[in-house]
This record gives C-alpha cells, structure tokens and sequence, in this order.
C-alpha cells in the first residue's frame, strides 16, 4: 500500500504544480493584458498630443497670415494717409499762391486808384 500511496501522492504534487503553472500561466496573460492596455493609451495619448501639436501649429500659422495681412493693411494705411497729406499740401499751397496774388491785385489796384 505504501506502494500505491507514492504514486497517488506523485500524482497529486503534479497537479497541484500543474494548477500552480496554469495560475502563473494566467497570471503572467492578465499582466500582459494590462501592459498592451496601457501601451494602447500611450498610444491613443501621443496621438493625442500629435493631433493638439498639429492644431497649435496650423493655428500659428493662421495667426502669421492675420499678423502679415494687418501688417499690410497699416501700410496702406500709412501710404494711404501719407497721400492724403500730400494732397492736402498741395491745396494749402494752392490756396496760399491764390491769396498771395490776390492781394497782389489788392495792392497794385490801391496804386492805381491813388
């Protein structure tokens, strides 16, 4: 009987290994489930920031092109402003030669009658 009890007791250590290996076993599958789930968020989180990073990046640009076309604008402006002055000028100058000759003929007439 000693006999049979050592393969009955073999017998029960192996299963009782096996039963160990097979919660190692899955034990080692949950723990590579929790890795490739969190490399998916890793990755699902770099994309993410790619996609901010690209919208940052295109909003930049849409803000160098606004900054360009009001930079543009204020020299128009300026231009525009520049010409505005000059024509001004011109009139005011006009203006002063048209009274200028008038009191000329003023003067000479006050001559002429005296």
């Amino acid at each position: 009987m000693a006999a049979d009890r050592i393969p009955a007791e073999q017998a029960e250590s192996a299963r009782n290994e096996a039963e160990r290996f097979r919660q190692l076993a899955e034990e080692a599958r949950e723990i590579r489930d929790q890795h490739r789930e969190a490399l998916e968020s890793v990755r699902q989180e770099q994309e993410r920031l790619r996609q901010t990073g690209e919208a940052a990046r295109s909003a930049s640009e849409d803000a160098r092109h606004a900054a360009d076309a009001a930079r543009q604008a204020a020299v128009e402006a300026v231009h525009a402003t520049a010409e505005t002055l000059k024509v001004t000028l011109e009139s005011m100058k006009s203006v002063e030669e048209m009274r200028r000759d008038l009191r000329d003929m003023r003067d000479a007439s006050k001559i002429n009658s005296n």
